[in-house]
């Protein structure tokens, strides 16, 4: 029988039904634009070949494509002849699929001991907004870790896998073999966004603002050749990022119009949400004006697309945008109605925003400390929950108590100290 890359056993007699699927996984796995086209030329050329729809299936969730889902994971299921092992395949993305995460992370956990090199299971479990990093549970950097570790002796050199190992090793604190892993990955594949985006990350943890703009300046030239792959408005966030920490407004406002905000960014929503709230913010505390329009528009974007809380990190920063909008009754529901493993500091944090919006800051200031214990809990990376420390050192200013806030900074994100982040710090 035919294999894939990883050497697992395909249910396909089609040689290009095969290799149209091993384009699609990795064109999906580093982040690529066709990875869609890929997938339906293996689906014409077989059209029961059931890991071939179960991937359409996957990539359809990561766009929001709820009636794609449907649809190629009930294809996948009714496939008429299927390995053992691809059945397990098939029933552990399809509870993911079905949102049955804590179900899910079982069965892929259990199917990965037995087959390490599935990697389109394995993938589930890798990366910022993965089954671990959503987990909601103290010490997910941790346990990332622990996984990509546990599997590199399964994967070697493989350029996905030393991508998604680099970004474990940086979110745990080890800079330093984060950035060798991440070049062994790049110099396989450069164009990997994946790996691009985690250099990007290992640049902003080591304080390297200027290095880490022009590598990924540079880098994304290619990127944003095709709008249509799913890293697009967040590689601009890095980009208008560090425009802002450099006082390059222009361009910062630049980016975030055409390539960040809803209406004008291309990727999933919960980016679209979470850096368009993010850049407003940090621009904010930075001492740059953010017309109300700006809040208002994404207050609604928000609520449109994350009516029901469920989804911390999206929740966090929704409550973020709600309070900054006034939009009380959608802020409210936020606070009262938050759910899963991480709703104890999702509701914590929608008070804090709800004190911020209302300028009460020694209020604001108890309850952002309260979620510095353990603000992992709510997903993201550290760039992105630098968002929470920034906001904290805000609340402090405002209140006068300037040696506080350089000590919690040079405590907390010593290397952030020359960062500009905070007006007045």
């Amino acid at each position: 029988m035919l294999q894939d890359r990883y050497s697992n056993t395909l249910s396909t007699a089609s040689a290009a039904a095969r290799d149209a699927y091993v384009d699609g996984v990795d064109r999906f796995l580093a982040v690529q634009s066709g990875v869609d086209q890929a997938l339906d030329r293996a689906i014409a050329e077989d059209p029961m070949f059931a890991l071939a729809r179960i991937a359409k299936a996957r990539n359809c969730q990561m766009k929001g494509d709820k009636a794609g889902v449907a649809e190629h994971l009930t294809a996948a299921r009714a496939a008429p002849s299927v390995t053992r092992q691809e059945a397990a395949h098939i029933n552990a993305l399809g509870l993911l699929l079905e949102g049955k995460g804590a179900e899910a992370y079982k069965a892929i956990r259990a199917h990965l001991a037995d087959h390490p090199r599935d990697v389109m299971v394995a993938q589930t479990c890798i990366g910022v907004f993965g089954l671990i990093g959503f987990s909601g549970q103290p010490g997910r950097e941790a346990e990332q870790l622990a996984f990509t570790t546990a599997l590199a002796p399964h994967y070697g050199e493989d350029w996905w896998f030393l991508g998604g190992h680099a970004f474990a090793q940086v979110e745990a604190g080890q800079t330093g073999p984060a950035a060798e892993t991440v070049e062994r990955s790049l110099a396989q594949k450069p164009e990997n966004a994946n790996s691009a985006h985690y250099k990007a990350h290992i640049h902003y943890e080591a304080g390297e603002t200027q290095a880490g703009l022009d590598y990924i300046d540079q880098w994304a030239q290619d990127y944003y050749a095709a709008k249509d792959a799913l890293l697009h408005c967040h590689v601009s966030w890095h980009i208008a990022l560090w425009t802002l920490e450099q006082g390059d407004t222009d361009r910062m406002w630049q980016v975030v119009d055409q390539d960040v905000a809803p209406g004008a960014g291309f990727g999933p929503a919960i980016n679209l949400l979470t850096d368009t709230a993010a850049i407003y913010y940090r621009a904010e505390l930075a001492g740059v004006d953010v017309a109300p329009e700006r809040w208002k528009a994404l207050s609604e974007f928000a609520a449109q697309n994350f009516p029901n809380p469920g989804l911390a990190f999206a929740d966090v920063h929704a409550a973020l945008t709600h309070a900054m909008a006034g939009n009380t009754e959608a802020l409210d529901k936020i606070r009262t109605d938050a759910k899963g493993p991480a709703a104890d500091i999702v509701a914590q944090l929608a008070e804090a925003f709800a004190a911020v919006g209302a300028a009460d800051w020694p209020l604001a200031t108890k309850l952002l400390s309260k979620a510095m214990a353990d603000h992992a809990r709510i997903g993201g990376s550290r760039a992105q929950r630098d968002l929470l420390e920034y906001a904290l050192l805000n609340a402090l200013l405002k209140q006068g108590r300037a040696e506080e806030a350089q000590l919690l900074l040079a405590t907390r994100r010593p290397l952030k100290s020359d960062a500009h982040a905070v007006a007045g710090l």
